[in-house]
């Protein structure tokens, strides 16, 4: 399992709080981790921290991982002192109601929870419809717009409230797995790969932006100019109710890391990740997405300058963009080995082109 440093760096990164674009907490944990293993660490303009192993090679290996997370915005401030807001992400707005959040303002982080009318006053068409954000309030109990000025201002960023816990020796539990938990990944496998006799440079970028767009990954993969690149994002474990296997694949928690064949994912990558899994006997459980292409830093990398070749390695993951998300150790050291072992496999001459390679 983890080591004791791994372990606390994962625990450290899972209890930041920084929704896309007010990434800066986990930017600076991301920082400090990875400049024990390479002098070679950066910051961007947007805020995707850039960790480089052999920066001079000619061919350069793009891991990508990003530690945004959803959250929301406040708009406006009432004259009750209760605060509106909007999403920033995908909102699953059924889990939404009564959370606890933590506002990120200019003095540090306020307590506050997301209030709507109670279930009592509810007509039977209200209880009938979703929730809209619209309807909902952040409550910090304030007792007027003035007091609640002091407090906060208009455009503080909201995440839910921090959250780690460890529900057996493998399942970690956390509001911000998608996609920390990708972002730790990566940082491992360049941890790892600081001590290997490498033919390639390396690259591991902690991106920004990504629930909102993808836009970390596109700046950070033209500047980088990576040959070959993957990122590692969370995926749906459909190992549970509701969900089902015939549409989107047999994918369990603990059943290994998670690779795809689509249009995302090169086939000669993706042919020596298999070979290479085989190998080193690593799990992995196979999908075709549930998507032909897009949703990942993957398709933004692969698209950048003149084309990268680009595999995306999935962590399973139960309640996706909720505050209660699990994951399994046992999927990501798969994930690591396998992203370890197939740079450290590399020559420095390989093309991926399809039907050459």
């Amino acid at each position: 399992m983890l080591s004791q440093s791994s372990a606390k760096f994962l625990e450290d990164l899972l209890m930041t709080c920084g929704p896309s674009g007010f990434e800066f907490e986990q930017a600076k944990v991301y920082r400090d981790y990875l400049r024990q293993f390479t002098p070679h660490v950066s910051t961007d303009v947007l805020g995707n921290t850039i960790a480089r192993l052999n920066p001079d090679a000619p061919f350069q290996f793009m891991l990508c991982g990003h530690y945004d997370e959803i959250g929301f915005q406040i708009v406006h401030i009432m004259d009750s002192g209760l605060l509106s807001f909007r999403a920033v992400g995908g909102i699953d707005v059924f889990t939404t109601p009564g959370a606890e959040v933590e506002i990120l303002t200019a003095k540090g982080h306020l307590s506050g929870v997301i209030g709507r009318k109670p279930i009592h006053l509810q007509t039977p068409d209200d209880r009938k419809t979703a929730p809209k954000l619209e309807d909902m309030w952040i409550d910090i109990g304030a007792s007027s717009k003035e007091d609640a000025a002091k407090l906060v201002e208009v455009g503080d960023p909201v995440a839910f409230k921090r959250n780690f816990k460890m529900f057996s020796e493998t399942c970690v539990h956390s509001k911000s797995l998608d996609d920390k938990i990708g972002a730790f990944v990566i940082a491992e496998a360049f941890r790892e790969l600081s001590a290997r006799d490498l033919k390639v440079g390396v690259a591991c970028v902690g991106s920004v932006q990504e629930e909102v767009g993808l836009r970390g990954a596109t700046p950070s993969a033209f500047g980088v100019h990576p040959n070959a690149a993957i990122a590692v994002d969370v995926g749906f474990a459909t190992d549970v109710p509701g969900i089902k296997p015939e549409l989107l694949g047999d994918i369990k928690m603990g059943g290994g890391a998670e690779l795809q064949r689509n249009a995302d994912n090169n086939p000669p990558l993706l042919a020596r990740m298999l070979k290479i899994a085989a190998q080193f006997n690593i799990p992995y459980q196979m999908t075709t997405g549930h998507r032909a292409t897009g949703g990942t830093d993957t398709a933004a990398i692969q698209l950048s300058r003149s084309g990268v070749a680009t595999n995306l390695i999935s962590i399973p993951n139960r309640y996706m963009h909720t505050p209660a998300e699990l994951c399994d150790l046992r999927d990501v050291e798969a994930a690591i080995r396998l992203i370890v072992e197939t740079i450290a496999s590399l020559q420095g001459n390989e093309t991926f082109i399809p039907g050459i390679d």
